[in-house]
């Protein structure tokens, strides 16, 4: 009797290790994590994905670009959405975990920079926005006819879009600016706040109306006499005249590579092509291509 036990227990705990490690090895089941720059075209890719194909199943959620690099790091993620390239510490803890990484460039993005709808400006050059984000310059009389104090609404460090407009005009932000949690939560301090200046991705609030109503998106001069570029406009993109424009990047754990294939290859097709131009963001002719 007690051998039969011990065989039927044997066989019961054999049998659960092979459910377990068949859920633990789930190639329909995708998590991706990251950029809120990249948040919402995500989820709709993702969507009209799962619709062609309903076996699969991805999870997405943003908290910014650091967080997405961190969750490749813990194994949380399987894809981190990212605004920015990795950082040379990243790349040394990676190499030092010994996770290989797979990098997509799937799209460019441009940074557009929003004031309240009724501020009496319409377009501004890198040299004052460096000076504004930097606190030198912190009242709207050193460029308007207005005395208001100049408020702030920009990311936290975690943010790629932080770490891009930072490097982009070389300058530390100054500790007035207020830390949002992400595109919508800035979009909303502005809305409310006739002095404040903040940063967004062209996507997002190109692809919300609403957004577009309440906010004035400025036109940027990146030196003294040149014409001001608008973030929307697809020309001035394409001839990479905008001076925040960048690459849009998801990077990819070697191991998951196999099951997110299928996803990656539908982000490079006609219809993820399209959702992508249809978010406000470029596409790239290189990507045209299955991989």
């Amino acid at each position: 009797m007690r051998k039969w036990m011990i065989n039927f227990m044997q066989l019961l705990f054999g049998s659960a290790a092979i459910f377990l490690s068949s859920c633990s090895q789930n190639t329909n089941s995708i998590k991706m994590k990251g950029s809120d720059t990249e948040v919402n075209l995500a989820v709709n890719l993702a969507e009209r994905f799962t619709k062609l194909d309903p076996n699969f199943s991805i999870a997405i959620s943003g908290g910014g670009s650091g967080l997405g690099i961190t969750s490749l790091m813990n194994g949380h993620a399987d894809i981190a959405n990212s605004s920015r390239p990795l950082s040379e510490e990243e790349v040394e803890q990676f190499k030092a975990l010994n996770i290989e990484l797979k990098t997509i460039v799937f799209a460019e993005d441009a940074t557009a920079f929003v004031v309240h709808k009724d501020l009496p400006i319409s377009e501004i050059s890198v040299d004052t926005l460096a000076k504004i984000l930097s606190g030198e310059i912190n009242n709207w009389s050193a460029l308007l006819d207005i005395d208001l104090p100049i408020n702030i609404y920009g990311r936290q460090s975690s943010s790629g879009t932080h770490s891009f407009i930072k490097k982009k005009l070389k300058i530390e932000f100054t500790s007035a600016a207020k830390e949002m949690t992400g595109n919508a939560q800035i979009i909303e301090g502005v809305k409310a706040d006739k002095t404040g200046i903040g940063y967004v991705g062209a996507g997002y609030v190109a692809h919300d109306p609403n957004s577009n109503q309440k906010v004035k998106i400025l036109k940027i001069r990146e030196h003294s006499g040149e014409k001001a570029q608008s973030p929307l406009d697809p020309e001035a993109i394409n001839n990479s005249l905008y001076y925040f424009q960048r690459p849009l990047y998801q990077f990819v754990l070697a191991s998951s590579w196999e099951k997110v294939r299928p996803f990656i290859n539908f982000e490079r097709g006609a219809i993820g092509r399209k959702l992508i131009e249809e978010h406000g963001y470029y596409t790239l002719e290189n990507q045209q291509h299955e991989i």
